[in-house]
């Protein structure tokens, strides 16, 4: 392939962070306030003194999807308080990986020349709005549309999970953390400390992030151990290494092509160049997937990007490997072939930094975007991931321009991933007898008292069904939360309940 021309390359040329932490509700930030504050420093950090005259030439403008307090037309609500309605302004679908999406999407506009000044820009106030709530305040914001309906976990859940509470990340995540490290050949024990590692590691980051939400460093001990600030959640998981959506933070990211750019900003070491990169998806059903070892989706995805730097993960000096739960960067980095203690994250991951829900891989593009700036001619690597282990895109963002166009309209590289992907097992709603365990979680009350445990289990047909285990099935659940060794592949009895759902007993 030939290089493009310069109005033609696309990079990242402003990046730009808020957090507010209001002492008095009455002057917090509202999303829509967050993202203008964000765009403007994003504008400021691009062009400086020029920041006015960039944001009235944007012409492409993605908003985040957001939840905390949505506004009835979020294009027209920005649009007046920048001064500037751009030609083009999208409001986002939801997905952690959406910013990633949205910023690649951008690159290829600028590339293909519909685009000279683009922008994703996204915010949450879910802490204000809580803190309000408790409070009994009303919060002098925009008014919010009260008939929007936002995007509920059931929503993308088959019925059989939607009667069984297995609807929200936290509650689905554990299925795969929990198969993971049984095909690893992993103890519970040993997968535990790996992920409590990892979050300490992840933490030191966002201590040192000024707009992280909490910025102090947690040891492996204290996000392993349970204790009254840590309590379980969803087995194995504790309260520090869920995803803490009550956050007050917006991003916003600014491309335009590198000749506006050499125009808008003369010192080229600030120009981060959008090389390429990759998406794939797994069903939106998470009870209609093969396995739960691991994620085609994202096999192909991370394949890709790694084949794109050239096949050697050791190119990337930066990774940003997202971070709602441990177990989306430990199957990252295996698949990547990185090593146990390498640096996976420059912004502090959703659990310390904060997850401002869609929008944290703006924050996180804006991190790589700062340190790659300090690493002439070095590559990094933005890999972001939605809903339920489902949605999967990365991009390649580089200190240096590529030798040849690599942004292909093209990126999608799901038919690698459904030709890797195994047969999907038939689901059954009823079953009475033998059923082997495939993965399990169990569920925990405020208190730390298990409310129920949830398992897939398959039958001596090769069927996947899924069933509970009773609080006071105590046998099952310590034979489930036993650390010396994975339950995984462990015989069991299925029968069905009063309530209508199976329910399954150690055999």
């Amino acid at each position: 392939m030939s290089a493009l021309p310069p109005d033609r390359i696309p990079v990242i040329l402003g990046i730009g962070e808020i957090t507010d932490r209001p002492s008095d509700l009455a002057r917090a930030l509202e999303p829509i306030a967050l993202m203008e504050q964000a765009l403007r420093r994003a504008a400021s950090d691009a062009a400086d003194q020029k920041a006015a005259g960039l944001l009235g030439s944007l012409d492409s403008l993605d908003i985040v999807a957001e939840v905390s307090w949505p506004y009835a037309d979020a294009c027209a609500s920005l649009s007046e308080r920048l001064g500037h309605r751009p030609r083009r302004c999208e409001y986002g679908t939801v997905g952690g990986e959406s910013p990633v999406r949205f910023i690649h999407e951008a690159a290829l506009r600028i590339a293909r020349g519909e685009s000279t000044v683009a922008a994703v820009v996204g915010a949450e106030a879910s802490h204000s709005v809580a803190a309000a709530s408790r409070a009994g305040i009303t919060l002098p914001w925009e008014p919010r549309d009260t008939e929007a309906r936002l995007m509920r976990g059931k929503d993308r859940c088959h019925p059989i999970a939607v009667a069984h509470g297995m609807t929200q990340p936290v509650q689905i995540y554990p299925l795969y953390e929990n198969a993971a490290p049984a095909a690893w050949n992993q103890t519970p024990a040993q997968a535990q400390q790996e992920s409590a590692r990892l979050w300490s590691r992840y933490s030191e980051v966002a201590a040192g992030n000024d707009y992280s939400w909490l910025q102090r460093r947690f040891s492996p001990e204290e996000i392993a151990t349970t204790g009254p600030d840590n309590r379980p959640i969803a087995w194995p998981y504790t309260k520090y290494m869920v995803a803490n959506p009550f956050v007050n933070q917006g991003a916003a990211v600014i491309l335009t092509s590198l000749a506006r750019a050499r125009e808008l900003q003369p010192a080229a070491d600030r120009h981060i160049y959008v090389w390429s990169g990759a998406s794939a998806n797994e069903p939106a059903d998470y009870l209609q997937r093969d396995q739960y070892r691991h994620s085609t989706a994202q096999d192909a995805v991370l394949d890709a990007v790694l084949a794109q730097a050239g096949g050697d993960a050791s190119r990337f000096a930066l990774v940003e490997l997202y971070s709602c739960f441990p177990i989306v960067p430990k199957m990252a980095r295996r698949r990547l072939g990185l090593d146990a203690d390498a640096q996976m994250t420059s912004t502090g991951g959703l659990s310390f930094f904060g997850a401002p829900l869609n929008n944290y891989m703006t924050h996180a593009a804006a991190g790589l975007v700062r340190q790659l700036r300090r690493q002439p001619g070095k590559l990094a690597l933005l890999y972001g991931q939605g809903e339920f282990v489902t949605k999967h895109h990365a991009l390649v963002l580089a200190a240096a321009a590529p030798d040849e166009n690599r942004l292909t309209p093209d990126y999608s590289v799901q038919s690698m991933a459904d030709r890797n992907r195994g047969d999907i097992p038939p689901l059954v709603a009823t079953h009475a007898g033998p059923a082997t365990l495939e993965t399990f979680t169990v569920l925990y009350e405020r208190d730390g008292r298990p409310e129920f445990g949830a398992v897939i289990a398959r039958t001596s047909t090769g069927a996947r069904l899924m069933a509970r285990v009773r609080a006071d099935d105590t046998a099952s659940l310590a034979l489930l939360t036993a650390t010396d060794r994975s339950p995984v592949g462990h015989p069991g009895i299925v029968s069905p309940s009063n309530d209508g759902l199976l329910t399954w007993n150690a055999a």
